[in-house]
């Protein structure tokens, strides 16, 4: 099939895209349990001919043209974040629940994928399995994200997933919508929750010789972490150790005998990431013996980097210029922020893409989770498009 005719083809599909990204938008779910978001998926895929099957908490379906062993995954995810959106869209949500972060339009996108997989089976030289995945957010610190509830039910078995590719809307871009950028190598930094409890003794603030002062080796602690990354970091890599809460005490006068920091820790390197744990013990359990205290490090909710297969991502890239008619920019470095697709980067060689949905000077100037974040709806079908082509192209080259 020619491959501007598989463009041409997703841009009729432009209208049911939008509306499927509407409906999505206006009726938003956060978390691992999406039923509403579910059951309109499910409704959608089963009308293109599909057999949707549950796992994990979201939805699977594969289209085989011919069985030659091969399978290629195509991964959007579908979850909300929780917080009463303030855009101006007249779809937006009411319900307390807000698709800031575009998943809305991964999914939409993913949906125009399968069925313009499903008008052309006959010519996929494989199996496409497609996977619409709950709690990217990672909403429960204690529990599985998404991902990683999926890869525990087996989401790449069944058949044996070769390659996955998976892409994300990104506001606030430096590119023109509907531009597809990404890179080869680190694409995303982990991203692991750091719960730090430190026990002192409490005493009367007029008497501090008498106690330990739990706030004082949280102090100190803070700084040695962010010392971690300015001294123990290579140059050429990135990494931030954020603190977000620090909670200890309630009156004026008494110093607390338990104080607890929580944050999170952000690398773009797997050695880095597992070395600077041990670190982060090592100094925590230091700090507090040399002023009498104890400290417990608890690392809650972890996912590692997304890694880009260098040559997976350079045939994706080759697919997506020529159905394009464009050449797809290569960033210098990664994103700080993290996505758990990682999970699925470091069990199967994985291609992550990047789709603008506008510039600032294209009126579209709100970063991710802003409440007040939009996204040019017109790329959904460029997006579908680019999924498509990306299982079949390698389906072709592979089969």
């Amino acid at each position: 099939m020619d491959i501007q005719e598989l463009r041409r083809e997703a841009q009729t599909m432009q209208p049911q895209l939008t509306a499927d990204r509407r409906r999505l938008h206006r009726n938003p779910e956060a978390g691992a349990v999406l039923p509403e978001t579910v059951a309109y998926v499910k409704e959608r895929l089963t009308e293109m001919g599909y057999h949707p099957q549950e796992l994990g908490g979201g939805l699977t379906a594969t289209v085989t043209g011919t069985d030659t062993g091969r399978c290629i995954l195509l991964r959007a995810d579908m979850d909300a974040l929780r917080g009463q959106e303030q855009s101006v869209l007249s779809f937006r949500s009411e319900n307390g629940c807000m698709h800031a972060c575009g998943h809305d339009m991964h999914t939409a996108m993913l949906l125009g994928a399968a069925r313009l997989l499903m008008q052309h089976r006959q010519e996929l030289s494989g199996t496409v399995k497609l996977v619409f995945q709950p709690d990217e957010e990672g909403t429960n610190p204690l529990g599985f994200s998404g991902a990683q509830a999926m890869l525990k039910d087996g989401i790449l078995e069944n058949p044996h997933v070769d390659a996955v590719v998976s892409m994300h809307i990104m506001s606030q871009s430096p590119y023109s919508a509907g531009t597809v950028y990404t890179r080869r190598g680190p694409m995303m930094s982990s991203c692991d929750t750091i719960a730090i409890t430190i026990t002192g003794k409490g005493t009367h603030g007029s008497m501090p010789q008498e106690g330990v002062d739990a706030l004082n080796v949280g102090v100190h602690i803070y700084s040695a972490l962010q010392n971690l990354t300015a001294r123990e970091l290579a140059p050429e890599e990135q990494g931030v150790i954020t603190i977000g809460s620090f909670n200890g005490g309630e009156a004026a006068n008494v110093l607390p005998e338990k104080v607890c920091l929580v944050g999170t820790m952000r690398t773009t390197v797997e050695a880095t990431r597992t070395r600077f744990k041990k670190r982060i013990e090592a100094i925590c359990a230091g700090m507090a013996q040399a002023f009498g205290a104890k400290a417990e490090v608890e690392f809650t909710q972890g996912i590692p980097s997304v890694y880009n297969d260098p040559a997976l991502t350079q045939r994706v890239m080759d697919y997506t210029s020529e159905l394009l008619g464009e050449k797809v920019p290569e960033m210098r470095t990664p994103f700080s922020g993290s996505d758990d697709l990682s999970e699925l980067s470091q069990a199967a060689p994985t291609c992550y893409l990047i789709l603008s949905g506008g510039t600032p000077e294209e009126g579209y100037p709100h970063p991710q989770h802003n409440p007040r974040v939009t996204f040019n709806e017109s790329v959904l079908y460029r997006g579908a498009a680019v999924f498509a082509n990306a299982a079949m192209e390698g389906l072709r080259e592979n089969g």
